[in-house]
């Protein structure tokens, strides 16, 4: 599939979160959705990564976005990832299955690794995209920039 890119318009969707729920973007009416995509759970940039999303998820919800982290990373493992950071209130969704559903939908999922690239995608109220950043795989995404674009 060809990647996402900015003006795109973007279905919703739902996937299972760290704590077995269900987090259907459709029910997320009026608020702008972060997926921040990171290769693997239990890496040391994508902890960090899903540790800014975390540590700035009050400044995110005061600019009425929703941040999501997504690997391809099964239910179990996220949820005890999750607990191992200490992440509390950021949803980490389980891209698992199909596997890598959903980077692949976004054309962001890289085959021969079986996982997505890293990356930040904001959705508008109305799922256009309207910010996509792919980042090097050992690259950890500065949450400052996406907070800063969102202020704007």
């Amino acid at each position: 599939m060809a990647r996402i890119n900015v003006g795109d318009k973007f279905g919703d969707f739902s996937l299972k979160n760290h704590k077995d729920a269900v987090i259907d973007t459709a029910a997320l009416t009026d608020k702008k959705i972060l997926l921040s995509f990171h290769p693997l759970a239990w890496t040391d940039v994508c902890a960090r990564q899903m540790q800014s999303l975390e540590s700035n998820f009050e400044s995110f919800q005061n600019l009425n976005t929703v941040p999501l982290g997504l690997s391809v990373d099964s239910v179990p493992c996220k949820k005890a990832w999750a607990e191992k950071l200490g992440i509390e209130k950021t949803d980490l969704l389980a891209d698992f299955w199909p596997h890598g559903g959903l980077a692949l939908r976004l054309g962001i999922f890289i085959d021969r690794f079986g996982f997505s690239e890293r990356a930040n995608i904001i959705f508008d109220k109305d799922r256009r995209a309207i910010f996509v950043k792919i980042y090097p795989l050992k690259e950890l995404p500065d949450v400052k920039e996406l907070l800063e674009f969102l202020k704007k």
